[in-house]
């Protein structure tokens, strides 16, 4: 490879911060597009305000905090207070066009006989009937904080609820505070039908106990009017843990957790119908700087419950289901054993059911053959059958090693219990390298057969998490390869003993060899070009902000190497500038289920090579995490990858292009066929099961 080669451009990188913000506008496109089902928009809009959420809880946070240490000698002051401005001048906008897009909405569930209306809205049989439910199911969960003149309150505030701001005025005002308890009251209540059951009202829990203020506070305060207006405070996700601590580990987490609650707010949304005084007042009460966004909004805070808006009218209102399908490759046995004796099997979620997963556990607790068990478990379900068929692999007298990662970022807590519960079933329970998250999907199972112990592996770019493998796509690989296998074992044995020196010839494993595999494949494909032959590279991925990576990819790109990207998140390159990008194509598929897998795919001169990873391509996940990617060998397996990502580039209705200045325009359709890749996918994978089975 001539690395001498000259670069044609200065380099540049898309602000990360500001490429996520772009992927919460693409998912803005779902909530306006007609075309989507009505209560799906509403989620799309739930969805969105989620995301914001975890933008605010991380990037925005580590933004304020290079700010704040900006006397550091590293520190870029100024570039920073730029960023930061930039980010809060998008986040308005797109607070602007939330509103427009929730009124849209709103405006068209009214069309389909669903309203969800204020309770002054009601008619005088649904009043009474919501005071009945207000004093029956709601006030005993409303507990104010009153707040004093002298005092930053903002301590008090669990950053995962909405609040009301109250003000009770006579001849002084006085103020509380309100949590709107969604944690035990169901956000959407649904009333009564009155006159037909084809109108439906839908009524929000925010609007009731505002409505019903004078009931909380009345047989305690005197006033002669009373308001409030919802607010919704946003913390720094960061939290320390102090390594000198002669205390294990569960109880560094839990003390992490604790200060997590005290951390820094970093944005403060409130309804901007707020009058100025009373938001004055609520700006000193919270202690909110001018580095922490002040965000003015609609009427309810909070909106990622609307994931769960409820469909109260038809089928049709929402996504038709689409059946998850059995793998003819397992399904041909009884056992998920010799099934992968027989061939490597390929599962990709939602549309294989995640039951063969759960089933290739289950069996492994009771099969008598089975002798030990490893996994790693990231995020699960709340009620999930994989912990329960660890603990039955305990009782079965298996040898069930778990490694928990305590630090996976808001799920610490459940992790923390689901460690507890494993350690107090007699499983061996590991809690990673301090240093490194682990991140990877992996099950190993070790199986004596005639005499002989021999190894299965599961690999996957997901978690083990019934709920999610619904709704998110992501890869699965089962296999009995003993090199993969083996090497499988040896990241368990790495976690445990990372000073030892491990050597890994298969997998592609953050931070031992995956940044340099990755560079060698890119480099490969350079070479082929330069011998006139072709190079191209494919990779989907969910975020693309490794800075070497990226340099990389351009210099490829510019060597004449053909790449197509499909980014979900942030993507910090810039395709399709002349004479520097233009041989790198990006799109952004946002649809019904989350895209969530890592594939890469090197055209090796016509001979694939194909990866499936835990790992997006950060440097946190390349350097600084536990990852793992595995190489699919089975023949079958990498076209039925390669099958599936050319869909995605076929799609003329989900896919947007990722372009320099980020607008998000849809893929042009032209005179092609209108092809929606998701529902294609599920098409092609049902066709290639059944093929399977008439084989």
């Amino acid at each position: 490879m001539n690395a001498h080669i000259e670069q044609s451009h200065a380099t540049e990188y898309f602000a990360k911060e500001l490429s996520w913000l772009s992927f919460s506008e693409r998912v803005l496109q779902e909530a306006k597009d007609k075309n989507n089902p009505i209560i799906e928009r509403m989620r799309f809009l739930g969805i969105f305000s989620n995301n914001l959420d975890e933008f605010f809880r991380v990037r925005v946070a580590d933004v304020k905090r290079r700010i704040l240490l900006n006397k550091l000698p590293d520190a870029n002051f100024e570039e920073d207070e730029i960023l930061l401005a930039e980010i809060q001048k998008k986040v308005l906008q797109l607070g602007k066009k939330f509103n427009q897009i929730h009124q849209l909405v709103l405006n068209d569930l009214n069309n389909h006989n669903i309203h969800v209306s204020r309770p002054d809205e009601l008619s005088k049989f649904h009043l009474n009937w919501l005071k009945k439910y207000f004093h029956d199911h709601v006030l005993q969960h409303t507990s104010p904080i009153l707040l004093n003149e002298n005092k930053d309150y903002s301590d008090y505030i669990n950053d995962t609820m909405t609040y009301l701001f109250v003000e009770m005025s006579d001849e002084k005002s006085h103020y509380a505070m309100l949590e709107v308890p969604t944690d035990r009251v169901e956000r959407f209540i649904n009333l009564p039908p009155e006159k037909t059951r084809r109108h439906k009202t839908i009524v929000m829990l925010d609007d009731v106990i505002s409505y019903f203020l004078n009931d909380v506070f009345s047989s305690f305060f005197s006033f002669k009017s009373i308001e409030g207006y919802a607010i919704k405070l946003t913390r720094d996700a960061q939290y320390n843990l102090d390594d000198e601590l002669e205390e294990g580990l569960l109880d560094k987490m839990s003390k992490g957790l604790k200060q997590r609650i005290y951390a820094e707010p970093v944005r403060l949304v409130y309804d901007g119908a707020m009058p100025e005084e009373m938001l004055k007042v609520m700006k000193k009460r919270l202690g909110v700087t001018h580095h922490d966004a002040l965000i003015p909004g609609g009427r309810y805070r909070n909106f990622r419950d609307f994931i769960a808006f409820p469909n109260v009218g038809r089928q049709y209102l929402e996504n038709k289901p689409l059946p998850a399908l059995q793998s003819s490759a397992f399904n041909k046995h009884a056992s998920v054993f010799d099934a992968i004796t027989e061939q490597d099997i390929l599962l990709y979620y939602p549309y294989h059911t995640f039951n063969h997963v759960l089933e290739y556990v289950r069996q492994a607790a009771f099969d008598p053959k089975v002798t030990q068990i490893k996994v790693n478990i990231y995020r699960v379900a709340s009620k999930s059958r994989l912990i329960s068929s660890l603990i039955n692999a305990a009782k079965n007298g298996k040898l069930v090693t778990v490694m928990v990662e305590l630090k996976a970022r808001f799920d610490e807590q459940n992790n923390i219990e689901w460690a507890k519960l494993l350690s107090s079933a007699g499983i061996k329970v590991i809690f990673g390298i301090p240093a490194l998250k682990v991140h990877s999907k992996l099950c190993v199972v070790h199986r004596k057969e005639k005499g002989h112990i021999v190894k299965y592996a599961h690999i996957g770019t997901g978690n083990f998490h019934e709920k999610t493998a619904k709704i998110y796509t992501d890869f699965s690989l089962f296999t009995k390869h003993t090199g993969i296998c083996e090497e499988s074992d040896s990241v368990f044995r790495f976690i445990e003993s990372s000073y030892k020196p491990f050597k890994f010839d298969y997998l592609m494993l953050s931070p031992i060899n995956a940044r340099e595999t990755l560079l060698a494949l890119i480099d490969n494909e350079i070479k082929h070009v330069e011998n006139a032959k072709p190079g191209k590279i494919t990779v989907k991925i969910n975020n693309l902000v490794d800075k070497e990576l990226v340099d990389r990819l351009y210099l490829a790109g510019r060597m004449g190497v053909k790449i197509r990207i499909i980014v979900r998140g942030m993507c910090s390159l810039i395709p399709g500038v002349a004479k520097f990008s233009d041989n790198i194509k990006v799109i952004s598929i946002v649809d019904r289920f989350l895209e969530h897998p890592r594939v890469m795919v090197f055209g090796n001169n016509g001979d694939e090579k194909v990866y499936i990873s835990s790992a997006d391509w950060m440097t946190r996940n390349l350097d600084h995490r536990v990852e793992v990617g595995v190489p699919i060998l089975d023949t079958k397996l990498k076209q039925l990858i390669i099958d599936i990502l050319e869909l995605q580039f076929k799609d003329r209705t989900k896919a947007r292009i990722i372009d320099s200045e980020q607008k998000n325009a849809y893929v042009r359709r032209g005179n092609r066929k209108k092809i929606r890749s998701q529902i294609a996918i599920y098409d092609h994978l049902k066709k290639w099961e059944h093929n399977y089975n008439n084989e």
